[in-house]
């Protein structure tokens, strides 16, 4: 397993975002983003957009459909809704990543927690997914109907035998990372409010810790870009998006 502490020497950026709040920057073309979920408790809630069309956004359906599959883990790759890669899986230690169990919204945070308001609780009042996803997309001229389907890293939804969806809390432990590279320049935002699913009954969702750092160009033989025919076409596309330099 690898150390989430070892990054490489190109590291330009690192920030840590506590439990219940919100970030966003463009991820470029060449670069990674590391997320380490160093209590093992953390849920990243995220959405993607490409900063040049902001139109062009992260699809669920042609991700998980693509890949034949329903969770995301190494070797998947994010699709935008016009085909191409927006992000590739590159390094993953948890092993499984939620792509349908959405994020919550005010009302579900004060039925499940109670009203935690800012007048009397200050920072340490309680956000739901929605409203911390409104608060970062703002920053860009987005707004509720700039709203799809979200990732949530680190959190493991399944099916069981009787077709009733699960959430597994053991799913990812300290120090468990994701490697997020870029194959085009990418808006990332996200949050780190609890997943709807989640059993505990406290608010107390854990923070995740953020770093940046270049990558060398795509290899011939890359792992996520031959993890599926399906992958290998999108990344075409992106390439000829690219074509121009």
């Amino acid at each position: 397993m690898s150390d989430p502490d070892t990054l490489p020497e190109t590291t330009v950026h690192h920030d840590r975002v506590p439990g219940g709040r919100y970030w966003s920057m463009v991820i470029r073309r060449g670069f990674t983003l590391r997320l380490v979920d160093r209590e093992g408790k953390a849920n990243v809630s995220m959405l993607l957009y490409s900063p040049q069309n902001l139109l062009e956004r992260y699809n669920m359906a042609d991700t998980l459909k693509g890949q034949h599959t329903s969770r995301l883990t190494r070797g998947n790759m994010l699709y935008s809704d016009m085909g191409r890669v927006m992000l590739s899986i590159v390094k993953d230690t948890a092993g499984w990543h939620d792509t349908i169990g959405g994020t919550t919204r005010d009302a579900d945070i004060v039925r499940k927690y109670g009203e935690h308001r800012y007048q009397q609780y200050r920072n340490d009042f309680y956000r739901s997914g929605r409203e911390l996803f409104l608060i970062e997309l703002a920053k860009w001229g987005l707004g509720k109907r700039d709203l799809v389907s979200n990732l949530n890293f680190f959190s493991k939804v399944y099916a069981g035998a009787d077709g009733v969806l699960h959430f597994d809390p053991e799913n990812s432990r300290p120090g468990d990372h994701v490697d997020l590279r870029a194959e085009m320049d990418t808006l990332v935002v996200l949050n780190t409010a609890p997943h709807p699913m989640d059993p505990a009954p406290v608010y107390d969702p854990g923070p995740v810790e953020l770093s940046i750092y270049h990558t060398p160009p795509v290899a011939a033989d890359d792992y996520c870009v031959n993890f599926r025919t399906e992958n290998a076409r999108a990344f075409a596309n992106t390439v000829i998006h690219h074509c121009q330099g």
